[in-house]
């Protein structure tokens, strides 16, 4: 016995360059992704492995009106047979298909723990059960007639559809998503009366304007409700291009309120004019635990200072309720704000990227506009409905042709009989005299004997008009398209009875409708408001005080750090600290340490150099003009609203060279009209107001000329009222002098000696 040679598995190996192999397998996975795994199909909007899990279940005939059976039938069925793929993926799909919060229209109809809008997972599908629900067996309507191929399975023991052929619009129905590769698809879904009323106003018009279609189909419908608050006009341009996005809103409403308006705005009133808001509804696709912990986190974390509490007292339907810190607060202003750092407001990304198929070209995924998808499903439910049609003309064929040879076998029963009791081989004879096809001979002969009764001839002939009928009426429509286009119409609008918007599963859930223009948003705006002294140290320690406290009060500090500055303001005020370097910061008024101790150093909260002491402390008023002055006798004015910081590095606002210093930052008041400037060298000088530049940044001009020294003060008054300056002393007192006209000179000029009585400090108070 000669040896057998074994091959070279070397001769297997082909040379191929490695790019090229790779992008060729990897095509072939892509595309594996897109058609057979990721993308809905136009058709019946559905995925492989939805479609092969509905399949399955109804060849275990779970039907609505018949009895349960275990999840793990249905997933070890789909799996073995059809989706070779994991089972907790199968299960997961199924599981999705059962929840009323994530399809609008469920496919399966589940019994057990299926997973809540809290987020948590439905049970282990050991524990659960399911069966169709009647929406699905309306997808699957018309499968046994002929309209659909059927493609062998994976291992080719069993045949699945390619689709399913009914005509309840699943894609826009219940919508779909999923990634492939390189490509994605976000469909939201909707209202099944408007989707058919869109359709057939495209039948009856096919050259229909989009925004005619817009004004039927109004845009998406969540199952779990919600508002879509964007114009018609962005809802519009989102579906003529297949491509956009929604915003969605949770719905605050209070059954229990008690006025109509309450209730629509979620307000239920609780008696001395505490009331609280009550979410009645959540955006799609937001799991309701997560939600309620974003809001706690914010409140924990002092983001959301306006809210006291959340609290969920959901049952089966949802009940959100949120309490206010205080009865004042502006519930718009507590609205907007969830909407804007929760997501209470979500964007729903709209793409419509469908599997279509037109006729030659295999499986193409294609982004379309409401109107080409509606042209393209109506086209597809034509070629079902032609599909029926032919299936049916040849069961009335195959059924004529039995009929008239009943017919002939009930002429001539005596005759049949006998030639069936003599004669070995009856069904060639009977074929030869009466001429039958061996089909109906072999009808007749499979016959019962108790039908041979049944044979009347009026029957039969009634039968075979009615087939007759039938078949004339099949042909006519399979010729005219206008009969075909009649036929889904009416089809459709039996259709739309079942989901009409006065049905519970066909009442509209989510309302469109464009959110009123609001303020614009800011954390500021939350602030609840309330008057605070503020108390900065000499050493930079700041605190606030409740309440507006006399500013002359002895407050106690550390060892060594006494009184710097003292002012009134408000919680929702912004303090502008300008340190000596020439930047400038912002400090909230809401953010201060409590007065019960020393304050905190604001170096803290605010990144000041630790050389650059604080020479001046304000509070914000928009629009209020400052005077700022360095050392070196530069200066210009700026305005507040300039000078306020984003960060706690502050704003550098004037540029100092050297070793020059900030002198001075003081109000403008409203009618001045004079700067004056006195010097270290005790000269002073004023000047008209218009000569001082206003800046946002700058080293400014020169206001007072020195030979040596530099400026020691400067402030704005009203020259016909006089320059007034401080005293001295316990007493308070001010000196007014009218007549300042002879040192009023040009904008950098020397000056001269001041007036008698002027303090030694040259400083104006």
């Amino acid at each position: 016995m000669a040896d057998v040679i074994e091959p070279d598995p070397f001769d297997a190996i082909v040379d191929a360059p490695f790019d090229s192999a790779l992008s060729e397998r990897y095509l072939v996975y892509a595309l594996s992704t897109i058609t057979a795994r990721s993308l809905p199909d136009l058709r019946d909007g559905l995925k492989p492995v939805h479609r092969r899990l509905l399949w399955a279940m109804r060849q275990l005939k779970l039907n609505p009106n018949d009895a349960f059976k275990k999840s793990a039938r249905v997933v070890g069925d789909v799996i073995g047979k059809y989706h070779p793929h994991g089972d907790q993926s199968v299960y997961d799909a199924m599981v999705r298909l059962a929840q009323d919060f994530s399809l609008r229209y469920p496919l399966v109809e589940g019994q057990g723990n299926f997973g809540n809008i809290d987020g948590d997972n439905a049970a282990a599908y050991r524990y659960t059960e399911a069966r169709l629900t009647r929406t699905a067996l309306r997808l699957m309507e018309g499968l046994d007639e002929g309209t659909t191929d059927f493609i062998p399975t994976y291992n080719g023991e069993e045949e699945e559809p390619e689709i399913f052929p009914g005509l309840f619009p699943n894609l826009l129905a219940n919508g779909a998503s999923g990634i492939a590769v390189g490509m994605a698809t976000n469909i939201p879904s909707h209202n099944v009366a408007e989707v058919i009323d869109a359709t057939l106003e495209l039948i009856d018009n096919p050259h229909v304007e989009h925004a005619r279609l817009m004004e039927l189909f109004h845009g998406p419908d969540f199952a779990t409700g919600g508002l879509v608050v964007d114009s018609a006009a962005a809802i519009s341009a989102a579906y003529e291009t297949g491509r956009g996005s929604f915003r969605v809103r949770g719905r605050f409403h209070a059954p229990e309120a008690g006025s109509e308006a309450d209730r629509e705005a979620g307000i239920e009133r609780l008696g001395g004019g505490q009331w609280q808001l009550v979410v009645g509804e959540i955006p799609y696709q937001v799991q309701k635990g997560k939600l309620i912990e974003e809001i706690a986190q914010l409140i924990a974390d002092k983001k959301l200072p306006i809210l006291e509490d959340v609290r969920d007292e959901s049952d089966e339907n949802i009940r959100l309720v949120l309490v206010p810190r205080s009865r004042n607060i502006d519930p718009e202003l507590l609205k907007e704000s969830l909407y804007k750092l929760t997501d209470l407001e979500v964007r729903f990304g709209l793409n419509l990227n469908v599997l279509d198929s037109p006729p030659g070209q295999g499986r193409t995924p294609m982004v379309m506009g409401l109107k080409e998808l509606l042209t393209h499903w109506t086209a597809s439910q034509v070629d079902i409905l032609q599909r029926r049609s032919r299936h049916r003309l040849d069961q009335i064929a195959r059924r004529l042709e039995l009929v008239e040879g009943y017919i002939v076998a009930f002429l001539n029963l005596d005759r049949i009989i006998a030639i069936i009791r003599t004669e070995d081989e009856p069904r060639p004879v009977m074929m030869a005299e009466f001429g039958l096809t061996e089909r109906q001979a072999e009808a007749i002969l499979n016959m019962r004997l108790r039908s041979l009764r049944k044979l009347e001839e009026m029957e039969l002939r009634q039968e075979r008009d009615a087939l007759l009928k039938e078949q004339d009426e099949l042909n006519k429509l399979l010729e005219s398209p206008a009969r075909q286009r009649t036929r889904l119409k009416r089809d459709l609008a039996n259709l739309r009875r079942e989901y009409a918007e006065d049905t519970p599963l066909g009442r509209r859930r989510t309302t469109i409708a464009e959110a009123a223009p609001t303020a614009t948003f800011s954390m500021d705006a939350m602030i609840e408001k309330a008057p605070v002294t503020v108390i900065l140290s000499q050493r930079g320690w700041i605190r606030g005080a409740t309440g507006h406290l006399p500013l002359d009060q002895e407050w106690k500090f550390k060892e060594g750090d006494g009184p710097a500055f003292a002012l009134h303001a408000q919680t929702t005020d912004k303090l502008l600290l300008a340190a000596a370097d020439g930047r400038f910061y912002t400090l909230g008024a809401d953010k201060l340490p409590g007065a019960r101790g020393f304050g905190e150093p604001v170096r803290n909260t605010l990144d000041i150099d630790a050389e650059a002491g604080i020479v001046a402390a304000i509070v914000h008023k928009p629009g209020q003009r400052l005077l700022l002055a360095a050392d070196t006798g530069r200066g210009f004015a700026a305005t507040t609203d300039e000078l306020l910081a984003e960060t706690r590095k502050g704003r550098q606002v004037v540029n100092l060279k050297d070793k020059a210093r900030l002198a001075v930052v003081r109000p403008i008041a409203p009618g001045h009209d004079h700067v004056a400037v006195v010097g270290d060298n005790r000269k002073l000088v004023v000047f008209n107001l218009e000569e001082l530049p206003e800046l946002s940044r700058g080293q400014g001009v020169t206001l007072q000329r020195y030979r040596d020294g530099g400026l020691a003060d400067a402030v704005t008054f009203t020259l016909a009222e006089g320059l007034s300056w401080a005293m001295g002393g316990e007493s308070g007192r001010t000196r007014t002098e009218p007549e300042m006209w002879q040192w009023k000179v040009a904008r950098g000029g020397a000056g001269r000696m001041p007036p008698q009585g002027f303090p030694r400090n040259n400083r104006f108070g």
